[in-house]
């Protein structure tokens, strides 16, 4: 593991502001001749400036008439979707280029130009097949892939050489009982801050994904079904959601209810966890603590439906139809999406790219062993395309029924019978 943290150090280093990047961009067109200034919302404090730097830098050097100016968007995703729906209902010029998360281009596809025409084709197949059609909305290409996400367990390795076990836990029974066993052992050694298993327990859209995974690793199924079909209460996902609950000041501590996916890295990052749910991007952040002398990554635990889920995430890239410069941010658009910039993205930020080449790179490989084409195939996406617009709605009533459950506020199988029926009413149903 430390041969290969090495290794994705020495190739990010390697990778100067630019260089490589421009290097694979002959002839490029960038929409414009004139001198213009374009916004990009990218990534928040404390994610992956660097890797969109490198990118912005890049382009300057192949576009030097556009300046990119990065702004920080939010990172709790609820708070960053309603900015942008606030800026566009107003026709806000404000925003030029958004990242835009892959459950987003139903709600935001009236405000973002069909690009559609004016990325290459070549540019467009080479992206994995399934992110295309998650950007297509009624004919329209409304984003273009960056990168994808999916829900990972982390695990320290030393950990589980100290306490006997052989592999991380296949099952989530096996995680609560490896969980408090290595924190009990790491407490009576003198480490009052240890805890098992940290994850993400504030009522927002993080939650939605760490329960998906919970609730289809349990059940086999969707809380919401591509053909409507409402499947929030039964009595797999009733004993998940308790289970979960159970976790929290146990394993996990009382105030993981309120954590985002940096409180769970924090303490993890501290070395005070044995174990954490968190994104593909977490793991270079991972092998740079000195308090963490080994980790891996695996798949999360099986739930009674025999197999685990992870919860498909990721991020594309949207231009405004409010734009000024549109021709200007959607050059930056195709330019920050192409094999190059994802290559440079991807060894930057060990998040796995969306551009299917990249999966036999050697560099990407190297860096993320963890990364699979195939990862599309075996996640479980959201129900972002049946709802559409209404989905923010959809996921609030989820989160807020599970956060309920977590925080003991409401017995399980009444939030769930709730649930069912707000999303009834909700959806027309």
């Amino acid at each position: 593991m430390r041969k290969i943290l090495l290794l994705l150090l020495v190739l990010a280093l390697a990778l100067p502001a630019g260089a490589a990047l421009a290097d694979g961009h002959g002839g490029f067109d960038c929409g414009t001749d004139e001198e213009v200034t374009i916004k990009f919302f990218g990534d928040p404090v404390g994610s992956h400036p660097v890797g969109e730097d490198n990118i912005i830098n890049a382009f300057k050097e192949v576009c030097p008439n556009i300046t990119v100016e990065r702004n920080e968007g939010a990172a709790n995703v609820t708070d960053l979707i309603a900015f942008y729906l606030t800026a566009f209902e107003a026709e806000s010029s404000d925003l030029d280029v958004i990242r835009v998360d892959v459950i987003w281009p139903g709600q935001l596809a009236e405000h973002l130009i069909d690009l559609n025409g004016i990325a290459p084709q070549s540019h467009i197949d080479a992206q994995l097949p399934a992110l295309i059609e998650n950007d297509t909305v009624d004919g329209r290409l409304v984003a273009l892939p960056m990168r994808i996400g999916f829900g990972m367990l982390y695990y320290r390795t030393d950990l589980l050489e100290k306490y006997g076990y052989d592999a991380p836990p296949a099952t989530w029974d096996e995680l609560e009982t490896m969980a408090a066993a290595i924190q009990e052992g790491e407490r009576a050694d003198g480490n009052d801050e240890f805890w098992g298993y940290v994850w993400q327990g504030n009522a927002y859209e993080g939650l939605t994904c760490d329960a998906l995974e919970w609730h289809v690793s349990a059940t086999g199924e969707n809380f919401l079904q591509p053909d409507g079909t409402i499947s929030a209460l039964n009595d797999a996902a009733v004993s998940i959601y308790e289970q979960a609950a159970g976790w929290v000041g146990t394993i996990s501590p009382p105030g993981v209810v309120g954590y985002q996916e940096e409180d769970s890295r924090a303490v993890w990052h501290a070395g005070n966890a044995a174990f954490m749910r968190n994104w593909p991007y977490a793991y270079v952040l991972s092998g740079q603590s000195e308090d963490i002398p080994g980790f891996d990554v695996a798949p999360l635990p099986a739930g009674d439906s025999g197999h685990g889920a992870s919860t498909l995430g990721g991020w594309h890239i949207g231009v405004s139809k409010y734009s000024e410069n549109p021709e200007a941010a959607a050059a930056f658009a195709i330019f920050f999406t192409s094999v190059e910039s994802q290559k440079s993205y991807a060894l930057d930020t060990t998040s796995p790219p969306a551009a299917l080449e990249l999966y036999a790179d050697p560099d990407v490989q190297a860096a993320m062993p963890f990364a699979s084409p195939n990862l599309v195939e075996i996640t479980s996406a959201r129900p972002s395309t049946f709802s559409k617009d209404r989905y923010n709605a959809v996921s609030t009533l989820y989160f807020n029924a599970v956060h309920s459950i977590l925080t003991g506020e409401e017995d399980a199988e009444v939030a769930l019978e709730l649930l069912e029926l707000d999303l009834a009413d909700l959806l027309g149903e």
